[in-house]
């Protein structure tokens, strides 16, 4: 595992200490790793919504009604394990 050195500012610190203090997380690298670890699945999720969008401004017009895109949204986000 790599070893890096922070600076933080003194409420980012306060805030890490306050989850030590809960035992949220067992030290601060612990902390960190899970708040990288979860910015980048929110990053993939945005990605994964930006290529989706930019297919549905592709894709054009459709014939189909609010209701049956909705349907059609939430069994592909079932299928693809997302709801």
């Amino acid at each position: 595992m790599t070893r890096q050195s922070i600076s933080l500012t003194e409420p980012n610190d306060e805030w890490l200490k306050e989850q030590l203090r809960q035992e949220e997380y067992s030290s601060k690298s612990e902390l960190i790793n899970d708040l990288i670890r979860k910015e980048r699945e929110k990053q993939k999720e945005i990605e994964w919504l930006r290529m989706k969008l930019i297919e549905g401004e592709k894709s054009g017009f459709t014939n189909l009604s609010a209701e049956e895109i909705l349907a059609q949204s939430k069994d592909q986000l079932r299928s693809n394990g997302k709801l």
